[in-house]
């Protein structure tokens, strides 16, 4: 039976309809069916400037309990207590009723946000209303991504002694994570810290490694799905490749290397990095001249194993069956070329911090020297181990994040990450200046306020302020912002600008979205069941997420993520069933299980 206490209800937005976002017009229609609900006010009838006027019209309407229902209710939350308490009511009987902590971000989960209204009315826990019943469970996984957070959540479930499938769009796994130098705030070895896990992945007898492949459509129910995926040709046999090199020393055919994030040049046989697992060679088919024009061969010709390449090998599809899903697909860094006031794509010195991270890599185009980027023979624009080393560098922060235009959110890494490069800019070319600008210093985690103030101490000129433009004058790179704490404008010539670029979902973040049935933020990443109790699940049975395509977070916190996930996937194969998705309730369900419990 429904509740019977007297309950007021507080819209934080004003009740009007709105195509991108919950329709509350409707929802308010709803909610008044249940004769509990003795008020409903909204943005546009309550000040929240007097909590004693509040607190009369409370007591005028005999109201017991009290729901604040929006998008980020705790905010009010104070208020409204303290109005009860004027109003002679229990502090307890304030409720919060958060749309988005529970999905319902969009007009198409109004009716979610209908039930999770009549929860908070009812004063039941949204979960214990959501409960779905438990279906038998296929103890094979598929893990979507070779990033960090799928090597780490792979590994996890295959050290308990279950099959997984790993899936990965390029050529190796190891992600953004095998490009970068150094970690922040312990400045570790990335590679130290990856590539035995990678090597690991390449071995475990429980996993079956998929590179080059994508997941092209998903069907089933949650604990039985049919995955389809599309096997790229690779034209060079894995088995059988042995990994020499003589291939891609005569190969004519070249393209920017996607490793070094297009600071140089790789040939169309190419292995994407020395430490790639499966370290085997693959053909680039639309830099590969026999692909393109019918002409060539020399690759075939010269390769010592006979029938190694195949260059005329087809795409093929194959199924798997699985019971659950992980998704660890990652992410994007913002285009640079859309913040066209720093000259990025026009000023060969402004350069993206994923650029600079391959630059003072050893093991990046110029063996870590920093110096100029140039043009080659052929006129494309690389680092060259013989160019001029500059003498001045800038860090600006907050490119594409923390901003109106592009991201409003902050993508949370790009402090720390920026504090690095000028610690190894510093490192590298101690003679040179180096120019820190930043919005405001956020360094949240363990360690990282100390490693900021170790900065500091190292010389590096860190200057609160936006940039608000780069220009070349003189030959030279003329930067202009200001500085908030020495109050005026600057003017600087610097001879190289480091863009600390944020974070985005990746391009087929929307047709996996649909592909696997699972919601996105307005921002585009991948919505988690519950932001605060339940990061990893989704409303779709069996399917996880993990990682940055979650949102920003860096590497510590990406780790802990896809263990959480590999935890939950574990439960569901030792427990041999699964529960059936939350987003296929009606709300007729919903209200059914409200009624029980309340």
């Amino acid at each position: 039976m429904a509740d019977t206490k007297l309950t007021g209800i507080y819209f934080q937005s004003a009740i009007k309809g709105n195509e991108d976002t919950v329709n509350f017009t409707e929802v308010a229609a709803y909610i008044k069916k249940y004769n509990n609900v003795a008020a409903i006010w909204n943005a546009d009838e309550v000040s929240l400037a007097d909590a004693n006027n509040v607190a009369a019209k409370i007591k005028e309407k005999n109201i017991k309990r009290f729901v604040i229902a929006g998008d980020k209710p705790g905010m009010e939350k104070s208020f409204f207590t303290k109005a009860m308490v004027n109003a002679g009511n229990k502090a307890e009987d304030v409720i919060i009723a958060s749309f988005r902590e529970h999905g319902a971000i969009r007009n198409a989960d109004t009716n979610r946000a209908k039930a999770i209204l009549a929860c908070a009315v009812n004063a039941v826990p949204f979960e214990e209303a959501t409960q779905t019943a438990e279906v038998p469970v296929n103890p094979n996984t598929l893990v979507i991504g070779g990033g960090i957070a799928g090597i780490q959540a792979s590994l996890e479930i295959a050290d308990a002694g279950q099959k997984v499938f790993l899936v990965e769009k390029t050529g190796t796994i190891g992600g953004h994570m095998a490009m970068f130098d150094k970690t922040f705030p312990t400045l570790d070895c990335a590679a130290c810290i990856l590539t035995p896990k990678m090597v690991e992945i390449g071995q475990h007898s429980n996993i079956e490694l998929m590179t080059y492949c994508e997941v092209k459509d998903v069907k089933g129910t949650p604990g039985n799905f049919t995955v389809k995926i599309l096997k790229k040709a690779r034209r060079v046999d894995l088995k059988t490749c042995i990994g020499c090199g003589t291939c891609t020393e005569k190969c004519p055919g070249t393209a920017p290397s996607e490793f070094d994030a297009g600071t140089a040049m790789r040939k169309a046989i190419y292995i994407p990095f020395p430490q790639a697992v499966p370290n085997k060679y693959l053909i680039d088919g639309e830099s590969c001249t026999y692909v393109k024009s019918g002409k060539c061969k020399v690759c075939v010709k010269v390769c010592p194993v006979p029938d190694c390449i195949n260059l005329d090998e087809k795409d093929e599809e194959v199924e798997i069956n699985v019971g659950n899903i992980i998704v660890a697909t990652g992410f994007k860094i913002f285009d640079a070329k859309r913040a066209e006031q720093f000259g990025y794509g026009k000023l060969p010195n402004v350069v993206t911090s994923l650029e600079f991270e391959r630059l003072v890599n050893a093991a990046g185009p110029t063996g870590g020297n920093i110096v100029y980027r140039s043009q080659d023979k052929r006129n494309n624009w690389v680092f060259k181990g013989d160019a001029d080393i500059p003498k001045s560098v800038a860090i600006i922060h907050c490119i594409g994040s923390r901003d109106e235009n592009y991201n409003k959110y902050c993508s949370k890494v790009c402090c720390m990450y920026s504090l690095k490069l000028a610690h190894l800019v510093v490192e590298k070319l101690p003679d040179a200046k180096v120019f820190e600008y930043f919005i405001d210093m956020r360094a949240f985690g363990k360690g990282y306020e100390e490693f900021y103030e170790r900065i500091k101490h190292e010389g590096v000129s860190i200057i609160r302020g936006r940039t608000a433009k780069i220009e070349e004058k003189n030959n030279k790179l003329m930067l202009r912002g200001e500085d908030i704490l020495g109050n005026k404008l600057i003017e600087q010539e610097i001879d190289m600008a480091i863009l600390a670029v944020g974070l985005e979902p990746r391009e087929d973040s929307a047709n996996l979205s649909k592909m696997l049935g699972i919601s996105q933020t307005e921002d585009g990443w991948f919505m988690e069941a519950n932001y605060i109790s339940n990061p990893v699940n989704t409303f779709t049975g069996g399917i996880s997420i993990a990682g940055v395509c979650q949102g920003p977070k860096d590497i510590p916190d990406t780790v802990a993520q896809a263990s959480a996930a590999a935890s939950r996937v574990l439960q569901n194969i030792v427990r041999g069933k699964i529960n059936k998705s939350v987003k296929d309730l009606s709300l007729e369900e919903i209200e059914s299980q409200v009624n029980k419990l309340a």
